[in-house]
C-alpha cells in the first residue's frame, strides 16, 4: 500500500528540504514559477527582495515572501518541520494524528494539531473532477447511538451524503459531505458539485432523490433492502470511512475537514504525480487560514 503513493521517499525528502532556505526556494518556485503579479498594483515584473527568496515589485516596491498569502502564512515554528507535517499527512496511507506528529517532530501537540488542520483545508475538493460513468449515492449518520433516534433523524449525530464512482468490482472515486437535511436541495447541491449530469446514478427510494431526476437524466431509484444488499460497494466504502474516523481520530467536531482528508487520500491512491507535491501546490494556492477560525 505504501508504494501506491508515488512521492519522495523519506530519505529523498530529508535531502531536498534540509534547511529553511531549501523550503523557501521551493515555495517561491511553486508561487511564482509561472510569473509574478504584484498584489498591490498588479505589475508583472519583480526583482529579488529581502529576506531571501522574497520578490519585490519593480513598480511599487511591495515585497512579498514565499509564505505570504498561503497556508504557510505567518507560520510561527520551524518551516522545515512544517514541511514534514505536510509530508507525513500526505504520504501516510491512513493519515497521522497530531500526537504522533508531536512525538516525531518534537513540537507541542497543539502546534501540530493547528498546522495539520491547515493542511486539511488544502485537501478540500476543487469540484473539478466529478464522478462519471456508474455512480451510487446514499446518506448515513456519524456518531454514537442515540436513544429514540432512528433513520434519517440524526439528532446530535452528523448526517453525511456519500457518492462513489464504481469501476469493475471496486470504487475508483469517493466524495462525502456533511448535510443538515436529507432533502432534495441538500442532496442535489452535493450531486451537482460532485457527479456529472450524464452519469448513471443509482440511489435508494428516499423521496429526496426523486426531484433530482430532472437534472440527472440517468438517475434510477431502487430498494436498498435490509442492510443494503443492493449497494454493497457503496456501503463498504461508508463502513471503511467510518472505521478510519473511529480508529484514527476517535472524536471530531469539524467533520467536513476529516471527510475531505479521507476523500483526498482515497481519490489519489493511484495518482501518477507525487501526492506530497500535489498537496504543496494546494497549500500555496489556498488562502491563509487563521488558527482562531479553526475549531476543535
Amino acid at each position: 500500500m505504501e508504494q501506491r503513493f508515488k512521492s519522495l521517499s523519506l530519505f529523498e525528502f530529508q535531502e531536498r528540504y534540509s534547511s529553511k532556505g531549501d523550503c523557501l526556494a521551493y515555495l517561491a518556485e511553486l508561487k511564482w514559477g509561472n510569473g509574478f503579479l504584484c498584489r498591490k498594483c498588479g505589475h508583472g515584473k519583480s526583482c529579488k527582495g529581502v529576506p531571501a527568496a522574497s520578490r519585490q515589485c519593480t513598480s511599487c516596491n511591495y515585497t512579498e515572501s514565499p509564505t505570504a498569502n498561503t497556508l504557510f502564512h505567518m507560520v510561527k515554528f520551524d518551516l522545515v518541520k512544517a514541511f514534514y507535517i505536510v509530508y507525513f499527512v500526505a504520504t501516510n496511507k491512513k493519515g497521522i494524528t497530531s500526537t504522533e506528529l508531536s512525538r516525531k517532530l518534537e513540537l507541542r501537540q497543539k502546534t501540530c494539531w493547528s498546522f495539520k488542520r491547515k493542511v486539511m483545508k488544502a485537501m478540500k475538493s476543487s469540484g473539478d473532477h466529478p464522478i462519471t460513468g456508474t455512480a451510487e449515492v446514499d446518506e448515513t449518520v456519524f456518531g454514537g447511538q442515540e436513544e429514540g433516534v432512528r433513520g434519517r433523524k440524526n439528532g446530535s449525530k452528523k448526517l453525511v451524503v456519500v457518492g462513489i464512482q464504481k469501476k469493475k468490482k471496486g470504487v475508483s472515486r469517493l466524495y462525502a459531505r456533511e448535510i443538515s437535511h436529507a432533502d432534495a436541495a441538500s442532496l442535489g447541491d452535493f450531486m451537482k458539485h460532485h457527479i456529472a449530469v450524464d452519469a448513471n446514478v443509482t440511489t435508494d427510494q428516499w423521496s429526496g432523490y426523486g426531484p433530482l431526476a430532472k437534472v440527472f437524466e440517468n438517475l434510477v431509484q431502487i430498494p436498498s433492502g435490509k442492510k443494503g444488499p443492493n449497494f454493497p460497494d457503496l456501503h463498504r466504502a461508508i463502513m471503511n470511512l467510518k472505521g478510519w474516523l473511529r480508529g484514527m481520530h476517535h472524536h471530531v467536531w469539524d467533520l467536513q475537514d476529516y471527510l475531505d482528508e479521507y476523500c483526498y487520500r482515497f481519490n489519489r491512491s493511484f495518482m501518477k504525480e507525487g501526492i506530497f507535491e500535489n498537496l504543496m501546490i494546494r497549500m500555496v494556492n489556498a488562502s491563509p487560514c487563521l488558527i482562531k477560525n479553526i475549531s476543535n
